[in-house]
């Protein structure tokens, strides 16, 4: 049979403030992970509206598409003209799992949860003509995923094409975290095999790898073992984790680096223990920020921090104190968002409680817009703080401030080739994404992390010269920088 598989681009992804790079990172590993069930005779077409046009004029007799929540009234749209045209529409994802009510009216067929025992039951079903309306996951195992249809995917207009993920879900709960509810019924946090995560990074061609899990140190065993396995790979690579992995667990770390870990994903969130504590983070009350970044780049591992504003005990000095600390900390790249009270979150069904919800339209709700009354300021001065944040934390005098935060030449030079690449080259990335030509960029990106452990070996040799080190207690005192964190999944990359 004839399937088309889909992925509708986010609208922020068409807004005037669209930058052509974030959404030409990562192909649509999902789409192509559910390809794998599919029989080889099937003829199948993974289309990624971020980075190509959409063939509407085709007639599929299956179409599957993936929606998160500022996709949505797009891919209902896309839905609806193919069911129009008689083919079967399927709808997944973070969204239909979140809202089946709404989801229900545009497709033959939902899905609610991660799709790897309800996938292949229902193409079971649909084969024999019986494919019910609803399929919900129960299910959790990464125990005999079929190889993952790579050669789907059009690696040409990716930047980061190696992506993988290795796990599932997350072993903490947050309350503003929008994966929580789409692994409700089951297990929320499972890993595959060692063995067969190591068999699927030797199938990825290159050096470079991104982990796009939300927490691949979230099993210790599992992700040791992952990373001695990866020892001798000559790999570079980059992922999410968490303060309390980089400070507990420090000979995991250690293998990490070793393994060719370059750069961290690090959900800092805020500054202020009282907003941790509203938003159920209590296991991360009391670590010292400062400490895991110093850890991080004494190894020579880049930080790309995580903050999120508009939490309850945020006023409108929130953005100036969180930019000047993580300036003053030397962090790399900075990622900044909107709280956004997600549905099926804790944090929509207490706001809902609350009446502070505005409204509705989730082509706002992108962590960029505020969509809910903030309790120390108003909206508008949330989210004219939000792009002020972004502002200021890369302008060329804070790019510099922040290398000049490491102690030696190396770090430096590395901390503003990537920072100011990443930021200060738009017309440039612009025309290599015009041009389908952003693999090609992909060495550039290898020799910036290529970095050495350049501090911590520095560091070392300066001890044996007796020159000394200004080392970091956990726990010591020191104004806004003891304070709690934690990794969340990515809503936007830097």
């Amino acid at each position: 049979m004839k399937v088309k598989m889909i992925l509708p681009a986010l609208t922020e992804a068409k807004s005037p403030f669209f930058r052509p790079i974030k959404y030409s990172l990562f192909p649509p590993l999902g789409l192509a992970t559910l390809a794998g069930y599919l029989d080889p005779s099937d003829e199948i077409d993974i289309q990624d509206e971020h980075v190509e046009t959409l063939n509407l004029d085709d007639e599929p007799d299956l179409v599957v598409i993936q929606v998160y929540i500022t996709s949505a009234f797009r891919a209902y749209q896309i839905a609806d003209h193919y069911r129009a045209k008689g083919a079967y529409v399927c709808l997944g994802g973070l969204h239909v799992t979140s809202l089946p009510e709404e989801a229900t009216a545009h497709a033959d067929t939902i899905f609610l949860g991660p799709g790897e025992d309800i996938w292949p039951e229902f193409l079971r079903d649909f084969r024999r003509g019986q494919a019910g309306a609803r399929y919900e996951s129960k299910v959790r195992t990464l125990i005999g995923l079929p190889p993952i249809r790579r050669d789907l995917l059009k690696r040409e207009l990716y930047l980061v094409p190696n992506s993988i993920v290795v796990s599932r879900g997350c072993p903490h709960h947050c309350d503003f975290c929008y994966k929580d509810a789409f692994f409700q019924g089951g297990k929320g946090f499972y890993t595959q095999t060692v063995e067969a995560a190591l068999a699927e990074i030797n199938r990825l061609p290159g050096r470079h790898l991104y982990f796009l899990d939300d927490h691949l140190f979230g099993n210790v065993r599992f992700a040791s073992a992952l990373f001695e396995g990866m020892r001798g790979m000559n790999r570079l690579w980059q992922a999410a984790g968490t303060v309390q992995a980089i400070l507990q667990q420090p000979k995991m770390l250690e293998l990490a680096v070793e393994s060719g870990l370059r750069s961290l994903f690090v959900g800092f969130e805020t500054l202020n223990p009282n907003n941790l504590r509203a938003q159920n983070k209590y296991q991360n009350l009391n670590r010292d920020y400062h400490a895991a970044i110093q850890r991080l780049h004494d190894h020579g591992v880049m930080v790309n921090g995580s903050f999120v504003f508009g939490m309850d005990d945020d006023d409108e000095s929130v953005f100036d104190r969180t930019v000047d600390w993580a300036v003053s900390q030397g962090i790399e790249t900075a990622t900044f968002h909107i709280l956004t009270p997600y549905p099926g979150t804790a944090l929509h069904d207490r706001m809902a409680a609350q009446g502070r919800i505005l409204h509705n339209d989730w082509d706002l709700y992108d962590t960029r817009h505020t969509v809910f009354r903030p309790a120390k300021m108003s909206p508008e001065a949330l989210e004219a703080g939000y792009w002020r944040a972004y502002g200021e934390f890369y302008k060329w005098s804070s790019i510099f401030k922040g290398a000049w935060a490491k102690d030696f030449w190396s770090a430096r030079l590395r901390h503003i080739a990537y920072a100011g690449g990443w930021k200060k080259l738009e017309p440039m990335w612009d025309f290599i994404i015009w041009a389908k030509r952003a693999t090609r960029m992909l060495p550039v990106l290898e020799a910036v992390l290529e970095g050495k452990q350049v501090n911590k070996v520095n560091k070392v040799e300066n001890v044996n010269r007796g020159e000394g080190l200004e080392g970091v207690r956990e726990g010591e005192a020191r104004p806004a920088i003891k304070s709690p964190g934690y990794a969340t999944t990515p809503v936007e990359t830097g």
